[in-house]
């Protein structure tokens, strides 16, 4: 390493965010990055510690140690390429993933992990702003032509991998724009969509193609892509919500969090909305049912939207304050987080129970809830009410739409009623459609998208070649 006692000497240092009376004015990125001088002394805190738990928590296999190496030496340039070479979108990961690298850290043992998404975000940020992310079009052309649905980060990733290994490859979005949930569920603040037409553009100039406004399954057959393409990659994500079946649930009021998280993005993007009615938070007070990530995106979403007051509720019970690390590192640990929306004012509260949405007129007033128990039982005499205008279900995906394009090729599915693919090869019950991403794993994270996406890439050339140059 570059400072083999740089964790002793260098404490962690962190980005900032930007106050959140401040930030909460507008939808921009509200991260304050750190000045290369500090970015330095962070990576010289990665330490020899011979077996790199940080890459074995890394799903995409990025080569955490030789790239901290390369910054501390200042070779930014070379640092870039090393990243790249494992994941296709760093500056999408350097913001929104969750860093499981860093709980695996060696140094996480004294809960002061090396700050590697912030270092990973810096390098994809100068790569960009340097101009040293080009295209990388094939020497030559395979013939092959290649379908893929869904221009998530899974769909993305693989049709750039195939698109360098010389196929044909299209790309086939429902949506006006590339990116999927990336585009429209996760917030601006979180990550501006500007990056993602970036990368857009490179692979076009890459060979691929986009067809947007396309729903395969009902602007155009299933069957028509399985007969004009030599090989189809299904990355549609897992995008059918957890419901909340209970009394009253058709008030006014009530919506699941895609459909209220992708209205604003189109709102930020100036994209028409069409004839759909408007959902706001504005002078609300507003309840978010669910306590993972999509919920936090709905807090600061209504925050921004002029919420009166903003609570979310976990039937789960509150995780603890700390994880016991010799039990579970270097695992991801189930303990407590605040997110930078939660940290904004929200409510929270766990092992709760909604039990009914009550109203007049048909619109919502109020939530009826419980307390539960650890085994989710009702609490007696733990009834109780909450003041809402506005509720987001925000409970997460059981699985992939199944009407049109899963129905009409009749898929065989796994035990949760995700697409079943086999997971070494991604090859479905049939033999030229293949699947990856939260479409075959189910709801996850970024990270693995782009995993799966890569993967299938290569069991794909595979598939038309005979063999593939192409990472794994």
């Amino acid at each position: 390493m570059g400072k083999v006692t740089g964790f002793l000497e260098i404490d962690r240092q962190e980005r900032k965010f930007l106050p959140a009376g401040d930030r909460m004015r507008d939808y921009k990125e509200f991260v304050i990055p750190l000045d290369d001088p500090s970015l330095k002394r962070q990576a010289a805190r990665c330490m020899d510690c011979g077996i790199p738990h940080c890459m074995t928590g890394c799903p995409v296999d990025n080569q955490i140690p030789d790239w901290n190496d390369l910054v501390y030496n200042s070779d930014w340039e070379e640092a870039a390429r090393n990243l790249h070479s494992t994941n296709n979108f760093p500056e999408i990961t350097g913001r929104i993933c969750p860093a499981p690298c860093e709980e695996a850290c060696v140094l996480n043992i004294d809960n002061v992990p090396v700050t590697i998404k912030t270092i990973e975000c810096a390098i994809a940020d100068k790569a960009l702003a340097n101009g040293w992310v080009t295209p990388q079009p094939p020497e030559t052309s395979t013939g092959k032509r290649v379908a893929i649905v869904g221009s998530g980060p899974a769909g993305m990733a693989a049709a750039q991998q195939l698109a360098r290994a010389g196929h044909d490859v299209h790309v086939y979005e429902k949506h006006a724009h590339p990116g999927g949930l990336l585009r429209y569920g996760i917030p601006d603040f979180k990550m501006e969509k500007h990056m993602i037409d970036v990368r857009a553009e490179q692979m076009q100039a890459e060979g691929v193609t986009f067809h947007m406004g396309v729903h395969i399954g009902v602007d155009l057959p299933a069957g028509d892509l399985e007969k004009n393409h030599d090989a189809v990659l299904l990355a549609g994500g897992a995008e059918h919500s957890r419901d909340l079946p209970i009394e009253g649930r058709a008030l006014e009021g009530v919506h699941f969090a895609m459909e209220f998280l992708p209205q604003q993005n189109r709102h930020v993007s100036g994209e028409p909305q069409g004839d759909v009615e408007p959902i706001s938070a504005s002078g609300k007070h507003v309840i978010v049912i669910g306590g993972g990530d999509t919920g936090s995106d709905c807090i600061g979403t209504s925050f921004r939207q002029g919420a009166l007051s903003v609570t979310q509720l976990e039937i789960l019970e509150k995780p603890p304050e700390q994880e016991d690390k010799p039990l579970i590192w270097p695992h991801w640990p189930l303990k407590l987080r605040t997110s930078s929306s939660q940290a904004e004012g929200a409510e929270r509260d766990w092992s709760v129970m909604t039990t009914k949405f009550e109203g007049r007129d048909g619109k919502l007033e109020r939530l009826c809830c419980v307390r539960v128990d650890e085994r989710m039982k009702p609490v007696k005499g733990s009834a109780f009410e909450l003041e809402a205008e506005l509720v987001l279900l925000a409970m997460g995906f059981v699985h992939p739409v199944y009407e049109g394009m899963i129905e009409t090729l009749e898929l065989e599915l796994d035990a949760s009623g995700n697409v079943l693919a086999d997971e070494s090869n991604y090859q479905t019950s049939r033999k030229k459609i293949y699947a990856a991403g939260d479409m075959r794993r189910g709801q996850s994270l970024v990270v693995w998208a782009i995993r799966e996406g890569r993967q299938a890439a290569h069991a794909i050339d595979v598939l038309l070649m005979g063999s593939s140059d192409l990472p794994c």
